[in-house]
């Protein structure tokens, strides 16, 4: 709480305080004491700590919505520009040499939706990809990526990794380019052409009725993670991936 300023009538003597003293310390004199009034604005006083604080946070506030509607249209920029990219690496496209905008706007050239999920088709050398995107959870944060198809939307072309915070060395290789190796050429169905996904298990470890790829050594829930999220996401696209699909010798019998 903001002290009150009493002043000796008397000798000028000063005294802060929440109540003038009886007699003054230095004249001795009693009842002299006189509150001093500040003119203007009392900066002081808890209305004004107050009604600063509030308008110091307004603002704030204001210049950060400013701010962000300024960046908005970079960061969303940026955010396409990544999502272009990571495509680009699901189709083993190197963009290193060029602009990656460019050449995604180039190869992919439709985008469907089935039940909210978007299909990325992409023309390569004359040949049809689909472009699958993946979502799911790692050790400690969010995994995903994008899953490329050949046309028969069986076969896996190739796939890109990417993750907020798995532990580097470990987990985080998901990234890497010899753990992705592993998916291409694998299928997503069985005999009997039901989609099963890739199950990705410990090495020595046998899948039944799926191909499969060897898991990150010491990255189990990392792993895990992919396994699930591949089977998950799968399962949402089942109207994109059963439609217009050749039936298997097995299933003609």
């Amino acid at each position: 709480m903001a002290q009150k300023k009493f002043v000796c009538s008397v000798c000028g003597y000063v005294h802060y305080g929440d109540a003038a003293p009886e007699v003054c310390p230095q004249c001795k004199q009693s009842g002299v004491f006189v509150e001093e009034k500040k003119k203007g604005i009392d900066t002081n006083s808890n209305t004004y700590t107050i009604v600063y604080s509030t308008l110091l946070v307004v603002i704030v506030a204001v210049l950060l919505a400013l701010v962000s509607q300024v960046l908005s249209p970079r960061q969303e920029a940026n955010i396409l520009l990544d999502k272009q990219k990571q495509i680009l690496g699901a189709l083993k496209i190197d963009y290193s040499t060029g602009n990656p905008a460019d050449i995604y706007m180039a190869l992919v050239n439709d985008t469907l939706t089935y039940d909210k999920q978007e299909v990325y088709v992409a023309n390569l050398n004359g040949a049809t990809k689909y472009v699958l995107t993946l979502s799911g959870k790692g050790l400690w944060g969010g995994i995903g990526g994008y899953l490329a198809l050949d046309a028969d939307k069986n076969t896996i072309y190739g796939v890109n990794f990417n993750h907020a915070s798995e532990t580097p060395g470990l987990g985080a290789k998901i990234v890497e380019k010899h753990f992705r190796e592993q998916f291409e050429g694998k299928h997503i169905r069985n005999n009997a052409g039901e989609v099963v996904s890739v199950a990705v298990l410990k090495k020595g470890k046998k899948a039944e009725g799926q191909e499969q790829v060897d898991a990150i050594s010491g990255a189990t829930i990392t792993c895990d993670g992919v396994n699930n999220m591949l089977e998950t996401n799968l399962a949402e696209y089942a109207a994109f991936l059963n439609e217009n699909v050749e039936p298997t010798k097995e299933e003609e019998k």
